[in-house]
This record gives structure tokens, C-alpha cells and sequence, in this order.
């Protein structure tokens, strides 16, 4: 394609795509109320098929072992994707994590280590399916860049952006760096001075990892036919990118200049470890064309004429690590629209975790170990804190131990456990039975003063919850949660049914306290499920009555009451821990230890 043909596509798809991808990023749907919420509502019509939730993770780089971060991005979408599953059950949900398998780190990182790459990213992509499967991530497929499907589909995609003169071959030159697997421009390097040799060397601005000039003949995307209409994307559709403060950057680039074409190939002399270019055996395809592409094949890519055959496309949700922001925000709505397809709806960039108000570094001995973390807190536990505290996803969080044992201590064991106890207390049901009262039956006629304010959070909560997570506020739905259980106990205190009480007292202590809990555990479920589970279990609710229309006030379906088993809390004590036991010291969780140099990086997509 020439230059005039390449600013005709530009000028036409700033028109026609434009306006096909706004109209899929807002369908019409009902108005939003407590029980009808649109960014989890399939955009199917009467004649169409159920459009499942999409849902998937950055895939993480093999170069290093998971760490607190990986985790953190995984369980994000697990949330999304259980609360997705829990309030429409008639929907089905895709959601997809993995590993990125190729490039020039991978390939060192095997010769350092003295094995084959592929065997290198066997070892340590299983670690990241054990992190799956430790984290009770609900995930439908564990993808890897290496599976024949996504190398086929990746080759597929090249073909056809060649086909329509979306690549070419050229020479390029530029600041390249090896961490980042990307090239920079003038604009976006510095000079710094090295604080252990003190020389000067050149870094990435967006990352800080060092950059060298290099010159090579590759193949280049034509980026630069781009730039109006990802700005037109971005500016018609606030939601596209999630925190707003995310969106506003990334327009703010778009707008700040033209775009350069990207490379989008490397010679296979230097990097081997790679999907060969089609028709042409001596370049590799660059390894970020390569990983976005997961997203595509997840959905059954390559597609017949355009369309995912019901797979799912596009994604309801992206979540990427806020480094990686330019590369899903920039890039790969690029290859989209270069196409036709659909982009995604929502890319949601969170932000990092830090140790102790400290950047995690493994050469300090500061990352966190996601799982010694599981084994000390209990996989809920540390689910609960990541959301807890990095549920705004807009500004960086702090991982430390003496943070996650207070927020167990004193919102998880205290809280929750503390209120079973109080209502599964032998005392307490045999306080009910000489008042001869129905332990589940709320109490007859109008609510009483000192019930009042539980009473109308129970009511109110669903509704809460459900325009938290239409927001994307999933810190904030835990708050709500959290601040009824407060709540509970506090009332619970107050009518002191230990006490000599008239039944109705009795009653209604007994009432609302199993109430929240009941109601507590079936909102919670995408936040903590297995001890969720474990609540509605001992509380006597039956696995049918668990759904989001069972969340309301006196809609409680009990199989029994709730009962004590002695030596087992719900919320046991937490072992004392040091903080360095919470660290990650260059190990593989307890099994083999992997031989790596390279420095353990952040969230790779």
C-alpha cells in the first residue's frame, strides 16, 4: 500500500470503524436498575445467540517465577468473571489467563539456565498454573503462546495485514531495549547515570529499563495510519480504558503527536525463539504481535469472515498491569481496526503493588511469595486483601504483612467469624428455644427502632453491590459488604440476647445476624469462595439457595441452623510470620529452584 492509499485508510477508518466500534462498545440496553446491569448483560437480541463474558488476564512472561502481582491481575478477573456468572447464571463465561512464551529474554534466560526454551517455559509455566489453581482462579482456559492454535492464528493475522498493506519491509533504526522487548523514540528515552559504574546510559522513560541503539531490516506496521481514529475511539467511549485516569493518558498521547510505524519483526539470526514470518524464514514476528493475539485465538481465531462464531469476541473485559497499558490500549486496537474486528470493550490497567512503601525488587529480597502468602493467610485471605486494598485499581497498593494480618484479624475473623459464633452459639439457640422462637423467621410487624439500620442496609445492599461492580469499583462493593457486617454486630451487641430479653429481642438478633451472614456469603462468593462456601454450608443453606435472587432480606431458605464445630473456626488464628517469610528469595515456591540472571519484571501481557 503507498503512503496516499495508507492516509486514505486512515481518513476512512476514522469514519466507517469509528462508528461500527461505538456502537459495540454501547449497546442499547434496558435502564440499569438493582436488578438489570448493563456491563454484565449480554448484547444478545431475541434472534441472536447469548454472547458469553469475556474476560481475560495479561499473560504473563516466563522469565521468572510468579510473584504477588501475577497473582493480583489473575484474581481481578476471577472476581469480575464469578460476579459475572453470579448475577446472570444464564450466561455463559469465557475467561482466559496464560503465559507469553517467546522473545529475546526467554531465549537468554533458557541458555543461562542451560536448557532447551521450551523445556525452560514448561517448567515455569506450570508454575503459573499451580498459581491458578492455588489462587481457586475459575479461569476456562490456561493459554500459552507456544500452543499450536495461537502459533497458527498469529500467522493467519500476519497474512492478512500483509494482504491489505498493513505491513511492509523496511530498515529500522532505534533505542531498543532488551527488558522491554520494544523500541523507543527520542521522545520517550532519558539520559541517567548509572549508580553502580556512574556512567551514563540511556532509559525508557515509560519503564526505566536501559536502551540501546540498534539498526536492523525488518518488517514494520503501519502505525501511522492510526492515530485519528484511536483517538476517535477514545474519545467517544470514556469506558474504553478503566481507571479514567488511564483513559486520559493514553488519549493524551495519541493526541500529543504523530504516531511512528512499529516494528512488528527481528532478524531470525538474533532471535530465534519466536513464531517464524510467514514466507519468510530469516525474520521472526515481534514477540508483543505475537502475545496480544492470545485474546483472538481464546476466541476461536481465525475467524470466517470476520465473525467469532459466538466465541465471545470482543472481550467484555481486558486486564492488563498499567506498564503494559500503551501496547493493549494503542497496539492492538490498531491490528483490530487494520482489520475490522471488534474492539474490546473495556481495558481495564490497574495499578502495581509495592512491599512495605518500597518498589518489589528480587535483588532486594522484597517481592512477595503469592504462595507462602496462600499458605499463611489461606487463599481468601490474601484474595481478600488484594481486593481490599488494590480494589480501586487506579493508584499503587502496599503488600505487608502486617497489613494483611490486620485486615484478616479485624475485618475477616472478627467480623464474620465473630458474628457465626455469636449466632451458632449453644447459649444463644438455647436462649431461642425457651422463647419459643423459629430461628429464621423475622420478626412480625413493623421494624422496630433499634432495627432499623440493619434492617434497611440488608435491603439496600444488592442494589450496591451490583452498581459497585457496573462501576468497576470492587474495593468499594467490599466496603459495603463489610460496613453490613459491622453493622450486624454492632446490633447484635445492642440487643444482647444473652441477656433477659422478651422473645422479639431474641428473635430479631437472631434474625438479622444469620440474615447478613447469609446474605454476606452469597455476595462475597467472587470475593472469597471457598470460605464462602464454607459459611452457607455451616449456616445450613443449601447449595440451590446461593444465586443473587436469594440475596434478599428474608428470602433465607435454611436446612438447619447454624452450628459450632469445636476447634475449627471458620477464621482460625493466624501464626505469627515474619516478614521475610513473605518474601520471594529467587525460589520456585518449594520445588525445583530455576537457575534465572534476568531481573524479575512487572506484569507482561
Amino acid at each position: 500500500m503507498s503512503l496516499p492509499l495508507a492516509r486514505h485508510a486512515c481518513r476512512q477508518l476514522a469514519r466507517a470503524p469509528t462508528r461500527r466500534t461505538r456502537a459495540t462498545l454501547h449497546p442499547t440496553h434496558p435502564p440499569s436498575s438493582i436488578h438489570q446491569s448493563a456491563r454484565f448483560l449480554s448484547t444478545a437480541t431475541p434472534t441472536t445467540a447469548v454472547k458469553p463474558y469475556l474476560i481475560t488476564t495479561p499473560i504473563f512472561y516466563v522469565n521468572a517465577s510468579p510473584h504477588i502481582g501475577h497473582l493480583y491481575s489473575t484474581v481481578i478477573s476471577d472476581v469480575l468473571a464469578r460476579y459475572a456468572r453470579l448475577r446472570h447464571p444464564e450466561r455463559p463465561v469465557m475467561f482466559c489467563t496464560g503465559t507469553d512464551e517467546h522473545g529475546l529474554k526467554i531465549q537468554q534466560a533458557a541458555e543461562e539456565s542451560g536448557k532447551d526454551p521450551k523445556e525452560f517455559c514448561d517448567l515455569i509455566s506450570t508454575r503459573f498454573k499451580e498459581l491458578a489453581r492455588a489462587g481457586t482462579i475459575s479461569n476456562t482456559r490456561f493459554i500459552r503462546t507456544t500452543d499450536k492454535s495461537h502459533v497458527k492464528a498469529v500467522q493467519y493475522l500476519w497474512r492478512k495485514l500483509r494482504a491489505r498493506g498493513f505491513i511492509y519491509k523496511g530498515s529500522h533504526s532505534g533505542w531498543y531495549a532488551v527488558s522491554d522487548e520494544c523500541f523507543y523514540t527520542d521522545a520517550q528515552i532519558r539520559t541517567t547515570v548509572d549508580p553502580v559504574t556512574k556512567k551514563e546510559t540511556k532509559v525508557s522513560l515509560e519503564t526505566g529499563k536501559q536502551v540501546e541503539w540498534t539498526e536492523e531490516e525488518n518488517y514494520k506496521f503501519r502505525l501511522s495510519a492510526f492515530r485519528e481514529p484511536l483517538i476517535s475511539w477514545l474519545q467517544s467511549n470514556p469506558t474504553a480504558i478503566y481507571p479514567p485516569k488511564r483513559h486520559a493518558e493514553v488519549l493524551a498521547s495519541l493526541t500529543s503527536g504523530p504516531l511512528a510505524d512499529l516494528s512488528v519483526s527481528r532478524l531470525r539470526s538474533r532471535l530465534s525463539w519466536g513464531i517464524e514470518v510467514p514466507e519468510d524464514p530469516e525474520h521472526t514476528i515481534y514477540v508483543w504481535l505475537d502475545a496480544l493475539i492470545n485474546y483472538m485465538t481464546f476466541a476461536g481465531y481465525p475467524w470466517h469472515d470476520g465473525q467469532s462464531d459466538g466465541k465471545g469476541w470482543p472481550p467484555d473485559i481486558m486486564t492488563v498491569g498499567k506498564d503494559i497499558i500503551r501496547f493493549h490500549a494503542v497496539y492492538f486496537p490498531a491490528f483490530l481496526l487494520a482489520l475490522d474486528y471488534e474492539l474490546p470493550k473495556t481495558i481495564l490497567a490497574h495499578a502495581h503493588w509495592t512491599m512495605d512503601r518500597s518498589k518489589m525488587s528480587k535483588s532486594l529480597g522484597n517481592v512477595a511469595d503469592p504462595f507462602q502468602s496462600i499458605e499463611h493467610y489461606g487463599v481468601d485471605g490474601v484474595r481478600y486483601y488484594l481486593m481490599r486494598a488494590g480494589g480501586s485499581f487506579t493508584d499503587d497498593s502496599d503488600w505487608s504483612s502486617e497489613q494483611v494480618t490486620k485486615h484478616y484479624d479485624t475485618h475477616l475473623k472478627d467480623l464474620i467469624g465473630n458474628l457465626f459464633s455469636r449466632i451458632a452459639s449453644p447459649r444463644l439457640l438455647a436462649r431461642l428455644e425457651e422463647a419459643n422462637a423459629v430461628p429464621h423467621s423475622q420478626p412480625r410487624g413493623t421494624v422496630g427502632e433499634r432495627d432499623s439500620a440493619i434492617h434497611a442496609m440488608l435491603v439496600e445492599l444488592p442494589g450496591k453491590v451490583e452498581k459497585r461492580f457496573e462501576n468497576l469499583e470492587v474495593g468499594k462493593a467490599l466496603e459495603d459488604i463489610m460496613d453490613c457486617l459491622a453493622e450486624a454486630n454492632r446490633h447484635f451487641t445492642q440487643l444482647a440476647p444473652w441477656a433477659p430479653n422478651t422473645p422479639e429481642s431474641i428473635k430479631s438478633a437472631y434474625f438479622y445476624s444469620s440474615e447478613t451472614l447469609r446474605i454476606a456469603g452469597i455476595l462475597l462468593q467472587p470475593f472469597m469462595p471457598t470460605k464462602s462456601a464454607e459459611l452457607l454450608d455451616r449456616m445450613g443453606v443449601g447449595e440451590g439457595e446461593r444465586g443473587w435472587e436469594d440475596a434478599g432480606l428474608g428470602k433465607g431458605r435454611y436446612e438447619g441452623v447454624a452450628r459450632l464445630e469445636p476447634g475449627n473456626p471458620l477464621f482460625p488464628k493466624l501464626a505469627r510470620v515474619s516478614q521475610e517469610a513473605q518474601t520471594a528469595e529467587g525460589k520456585v515456591g518449594k520445588k525445583e529452584k530455576v537457575p534465572l540472571k534476568v531481573k524479575l519484571e512487572s506484569l507482561r501481557g
